[in-house]
Parts: C-alpha cells; sequence; structure tokens
C-alpha cells in the first residue's frame, strides 16, 4: 500500500511543531534520531531512567545486543498495562461517505461491532443512526423503507419510527385501543450523530446522558477537506482484515505517543494518530511550517497569517468493524497541480486505482492478522523484529494498542472474538460487495459500462444482419467490408469491456510475482 501512503508527492515529512492542544496529556518528547546509533542507544538509556513511566525502542538502527532488545521489551509489556484506559466506545466514530448515501432508502452497516441503519430523515433534513433492530420482533429496518411520511419504516410488519427514535404507527394496533405505540419498548435506540468532512459520524452510546454530545466533544476535523480549493475525491471500502493491521499499514516513523495518540515529526510536513480512527499527514513544500493540525476537539483551526502556497494531504479514516474486518475512507485533498482536472475526472476511475493499491496487500494483510492472533496482541514486540526507523511509527501504535487498550479492541458487542474463516481468494479480492454496490459513483459506472457492453454486442449484431440481408449487387465491396469489419470492433469491443468491467468492479487477483 506504498502508493496510498506516497501519491504523487513525496511522502509526509515533517519539520513544523505540532499542537499541543491537540494532546490532553503531556507527550514524550523524543529527539530527532539523527545521531550515530551509539549515542542514539546511550539517549534512550537515559530518557528510560527520566521517563519510568514510559518506555521507547530504538527504531533508528538495529540493536547490537540481544539481551538489551528483550529487557526492553519486557519493560515495556510492563508498563503498558498500568497504562490509562482507552474507551472505545466515548469516541466519535466515521461511517460512510454522505455523497455515498442515498437520502430514499435506509443503509445497513457494522460500526465495531454494532449494527446500525442510516436513514435520511426529512422533517430535521439531517442524517439519523439508529440501532439496526425493530422494537417489535428485531427485524433489521436496514431491509425496510422510508414511507410517504418520510418516516423509517420496518417491512416486516409495517411498524414506523420518527427521527428521534419514537414509534408512530403499528398497524396491527386497533385504532380505538391504548395507544401502545407511545411505550418506551416501542421505541427505537438512536445513535448521535453529525456530518463533518462531508462524513457522516455517530457516538456508539445511546445513553441519554450523550444526547447532546456534539456541543461538548465534535469528530476530528480537517479544514481541507471542506476548503473548495483543494481536491476532494474520497474512496470507501470494507477490508477482509481488522482494524489494527490496517492501520500500522499505512504508518510511518512517530515521535511522541499517549492516551490521545501520536505524532511523527519530520522534515516537510506531520503525521498523526488521533485514535480511535484518524491518521493523517500533510505535504507543505517551502511553505509555512506552523500550521495547526486537526483538531481532535473537532473545531476549525485557526492557522498562521501566512499560508503555504502549496500543501497536500492524506487522510486515513480507519474504521472497526468486526474482529477480522474494517473499513477504510481515504482522501488526498491537495491545492497544488491540476486540481481543476481532478476535480473534472469522475470519483469511480480515481477509485480503480485506489482499489488496486488496496487489493496489492490485501492477502499479505489478511495472512498476517491470523499470524499475530496466534502470538497474541501483546507478544507483538517479541514476534515481529522491527529494528529499523521506518518501522517506528507501527511499532508506536502497538504500544499505544498493548498499553491503553490491552492490546485489542472492546468488542461489547460480540460473543466471539475469533477471526473468520479465510474465504476463497476471489472472494476475499471482491470489489463489488465490498465497494461497488455502496459507491454512487462506482454503482452508476458499472450500470453504464454494462448497458455499453450490451449496445455493443446488439450493434455488432445488427451490422452483421444488415449485410446478410443486402443482396450482394446492391451495396459495394467496400461498403460491405466496412460494415464487416465494424460489426468486428464492437464485438472485439464488448469483449475487452467485459473484463474490464470484470477486473476492475468484481476481482482482480494481485500477484506480486509479475509485478
Amino acid at each position: 500500500m506504498e502508493a496510498l501512503k506516497a501519491p504523487c508527492f513525496p511522502s509526509m515529512i515533517t519539520t513544523r511543531t505540532l499542537s499541543r492542544t491537540t494532546f490532553i496529556q503531556p507527550m514524550l518528547d523524543i529527539p530527532v534520531l539523527t545521531q550515530q546509533p551509539n549515542s542514539v542507544a546511550n539517549s534512550l538509556h537515559c530518557m528510560k531512567s527520566r521517563f519510568k513511566h514510559f518506555s521507547v525502542v530504538s527504531s533508528s538502527s538495529i540493536l547490537t545486543d540481544s539481551t538489551d532488545q528483550e529487557n526492553e521489551v519486557e519493560v515495556e509489556v510492563e508498563v503498558e498495562e498500568k497504562g490509562e484506559k482507552f474507551d472505545w466506545y466515548a469516541h466519535w466514530y466515521p461511517v460512510m461517505p454522505v455523497c455515498d448515501l442515498d437520502k430514499r432508502r435506509p443503509h445497513g452497516k457494522k460500526v465495531i461491532g454494532i449494527d446500525i441503519v442510516i436513514w435520511w430523515d426529512k422533517a430535521d433534513q439531517e442524517w439519523k443512526v439508529f440501532d439496526d433492530a425493530c422494537p417489535h420482533r428485531l427485524a433489521p429496518l436496514s431491509e425496510g423503507r422510508i414511507d410517504q411520511w418520510g418516516r423509517l419504516q420496518c417491512v416486516y410488519h409495517g411498524w414506523c419510527f420518527n427521527g428521534a427514535g419514537d414509534c408512530k404507527f403499528i398497524p396491527q394496533a386497533p385504532r380505538d385501543g391504548p395507544p401502545i405505540h407511545t411505550s418506551k419498548r416501542a421505541c427505537v435506540a438512536a445513535y448521535p450523530s453529525c456530518v463533518q468532512n462531508s462524513i457522516l459520524w455517530f457516538w456508539p452510546n445511546t445513553d441519554p446522558q450523550y444526547k447532546d454530545i456534539l456541543s461538548k466533544k465534535k469528530p476530528p476535523y480537517i479544514p481541507e477537506i471542506d476548503d473548495p480549493s483543494y481536491t476532494k475525491a474520497m474512496i470507501c471500502r470494507d477490508i477482509p482484515y481488522g482494524y489494527e493491521v490496517l492501520i500500522e499499514n499505512l504508518m510511518d516513523p512517530a515521535h511522541k505517543l499517549d492516551v490521545n495518540g501520536f505524532s511523527a515529526k519530520q522534515l516537510f510536513g506531520a503525521n498523526t494518530f488521533i485514535p480511535p480512527c484518524l491518521y493523517y499527514g500533510f505535504f507543505s513544500p517551502g511553505g509555512n511550517l506552523n500550521v495547526q493540525p486537526a483538531s481532535s476537539a473537532g473545531n476549525t483551526q485557526e492557522t498562521s497569517s501566512v499560508k503555504p502556497q502549496k500543501r497536500a494531504l492524506l487522510a486515513f479514516f480507519c474504521i472497526p468493524v468486526s474482529p477480522g474486518n474494517s473499513r477504510i475512507i481515504f482522501t488526498s485533498p491537495r491545492n497544488f497541480g491540476a486540481v481543476w482536472l481532478d476535480k473534472m475526472i469522475p470519483p469511480w476511475i480515481f477509485h480503480i486505482g485506489q482499489n488496486l493499491i488496496l487489493d496489492s496487500d490485501l492477502y499479505l494483510l489478511h495472512v498476517e492478522e491470523r499470524k499475530l492472533t496466534e502470538v497474541g496482541a501483546l507478544n507483538w514486540h517479541k514476534s515481529c523484529f522491527v529494528p529499523t526507523k521506518a518501522d517506528a511509527l507501527v511499532s508506536s501504535f502497538r504500544r499505544w494498542l498493548n498499553k491503553y487498550c490491552g492490546g485489542k479492541i472492546d468488542w461489547k458487542t460480540e460473543t466471539s472474538v475469533s477471526l473468520p474463516p479465510t474465504p476463497p481468494r476471489e472472494q476475499l479480492f471482491d470489489r463489488y460487495w465490498s465497494h461497488v454496490v455502496n459507491c454512487k459513483s462506482c454503482s452508476l459506472a458499472y450500470k453504464s459500462l454494462n448497458v455499453t457492453e450490451i449496445m455493443l454486442q446488439v450493434v455488432s449484431i445488427a451490422l452483421l444482419g444488415v449485410v446478410a440481408a443486402m443482396k450482394q449487387n446492391t451495396i459495394s465491396v467496400v461498403t460491405r467490408t466496412t460494415l464487416v469489419s465494424a460489426a468486428i470492433l464492437c464485438f472485439v469491443a464488448s469483449k475487452w469491456l467485459s473484463k474490464f468491467i470484470y477486473k476492475n468492479f468484481h476481482y482482480h487477483d494481485y500477484d506480486h510475482a509479475f509485478r
């Protein structure tokens, strides 16, 4: 997935000073690792003695003393158990880009093990997120419809709900009987939700105390995504491996870490992880290096009066779905280069390239996750040899996960956290159900290309029919040859288009041996 981390501009490297408002708890400042190996090891040793509550594994050079390395890991695991616990259900989660949501129907999704239904409330003119279960017989509301009054209707027995989750109509209830639809047991659990950065977010707790959580805590906000001077292509895809593996596959060297995430500082930009879902980096050649990072509080950031002339970002919204499954929303806004051209190109063309990149590591990471599960999350540093600077951010993520999360996601709604069995390769690399069916642009392109394929076949047959119906003396040899050639070209084009559709919208096996 290297191309996702470094597309048409250099990798996310930075020299800017990160805003301390991004992190609530004070973080350990690790010096830039530009020293010789011995001096780095000495610096780390001194830092461990000064900060006993936090340990650091050297990532700038291979540690030559295996005994010291083992001791380093043992200390690290011991301290991780004393870290502040990360609450997975006290944060905003991205669900879907709003551009891929259809206001005419409900949508079913799973986030952090919770089955939710998304639907457009005409009365409030906003997206709503409910539990995907009708209180009557637990039928999925995502299989329902929006009725003529703009209510969410369960198609099993017709119960209807408003934007607050209140039941407004029960067809089976007698009209002259008690108003049983007003019972609290007839209501659907409604989650707090909002739209930010063109993405629908939800808060995974329906307790009434979180009803107004948006006024107290907002999702992380990246102002460049909403800036009209930037490109805005966005892709969303379900991935057949877990959240932990997804995030670490995107990462580069890190220099700071606490319960609120960590950041990396390099030459021309910065990489930042704001848990649980946002990992992003920026590249600003020759621009202002004091630009504020994204806010974990979701507020629009105040930037320096001197704005960088050129700026590009990579933003990854990594969503835990269920054990062994995750979802990624990716965007790479920039304000230089052929911005006007990018805005004219249909998103589905952009998605083809990004899907190919996601496929490049898909099988490797799917297998890696199962091997890591066998050795145990807390044994990650003992099982994986990560001695170079390029592995630093991955190591930091695993330290953060072990220290504050016990090495795993808290799947409260899952009775079993075992990974699903590996499916056939064609199902593992499936693009249709993991992306196309949920993407407006790709879905429309898929239908249009299929229609074009059929039209080419019809034209081919029609041209051959015309030639066959004409008597030889009624048309010239040149005309006959032209019609036959056109028929053959149409047929060949339809066959090529059929393969193109299958390869880019259904299944494309990525073979590294021939890349």
